[in-house]
């Protein structure tokens, strides 16, 4: 015959504190789940809501509560975004304006570091300072002075202010975001380089560019932001209407007597916010790519 197992006193107490650490865990997990769900309500619902609104009639905007979804699902407000409000058009120049200095921007950017920050010359230390303290300088310092000389050679009425603007305002932050990058590269790496026979284009083009192409991907994410969503700049030197940029021109959005037109207006807004996002996305995903692929494998 087999006995029963006998149970001690003990193995109660520890089963009950083994059935009250999971509710422990759980109570300690929710201030990060409040946290989470702050943020979602305070990024996810606006986009939402500015969605929502795009499908939205004028009346719908004036008498139905924000909150109030649309009572038809249409695409008539894009239409009108598009074909009355000139949203294309806007688009175009923000491309035409922002793409050619961000190019600029990159190519500058990357020879100057590489300049400052492989190369050794003389005084390079002080000519780097001189690029951060650009960093510091306020941007509303130098729109009245800059808007004065171009005004004098006669280049206002064009796109080029802008792309000029933007290549100068974007170049001391990229000089020392890819310094940075170029300052992790050994050393060994140039010399090796250098003893097999590289003149300084091939280091730069074939070694250096290369091995600072995330920093690149990144550099370029970040500035691409800063010069799409700009307003400033491009409402002081923009004087054609036919030159506004897409940030511009969602402030011009304005129908009889100058009474908003909210249906066009959030469907523009909708398109820039999700034509942006859905780019950030696609450009993340590159750079993090191409860091896990630059990884050393052991």
């Amino acid at each position: 015959m087999t006995s029963a197992p006998t149970t001690t006193a003990a193995e109660p107490r520890a089963r009950g504190r083994r059935s009250r650490r999971p509710l422990k865990n759980r109570l300690r997990r929710v201030p990060g789940w409040i946290g989470i769900g702050l943020v979602l309500l305070t990024v996810v619902y606006p986009m939402l809501w500015i969605l929502m609104g795009s499908f939205k009639t004028q009346p719908e905007f004036l008498s139905e509560p924000f909150w109030a979804l649309p009572q038809q699902w249409n695409f008539d407000n894009y239409v009108s975004a598009f074909v009355d409000g000139g949203l294309g058009t806007y688009i175009r120049n923000s491309i035409i304006a922002v793409f050619p200095a961000l190019a600029l921007v990159l190519i500058f950017g990357s020879a100057a570091a590489f300049a400052l920050q492989v190369l050794v010359w003389k005084g390079r230390s002080v000519v780097l300072i001189l690029f951060l303290a650009g960093i510091m300088v306020p941007t509303q310092m130098i729109l009245l002075p800059l808007f004065t000389v171009y005004y004098q050679i006669g280049i206002t009425s064009t796109i080029w202010p802008l792309i000029i603007t933007y290549t100068a305002i974007g170049l001391p932050l990229t000089v020392f975001m890819l310094a940075t990058f170029m300052r992790g590269i050994p050393r060994e790496v140039f010399e090796a380089a250098t003893l097999d026979g590289a003149s300084i284009w091939r280091i730069f083009a074939n070694v250096t560019l290369p091995l600072v192409r995330n920093a690149i991907f990144t550099v370029a994410l970040v500035q691409f932001f800063f010069l799409w969503n700009d307003l400033l700049i491009a409402l002081t030197f923009v004087t054609s209407a036919d030159l506004r940029t897409i940030q511009v021109g969602l402030l011009n959005f304005t129908g009889q007597y100058g009474a908003v037109n909210y249906g066009p207006l959030f469907a523009g807004i909708s398109v820039t916010v999700f034509g942006t996002l859905a780019l950030y996305i696609f450009l993340n995903k590159k750079v993090m790519t191409g860091l896990t692929s630059g990884a050393v494998k052991g």
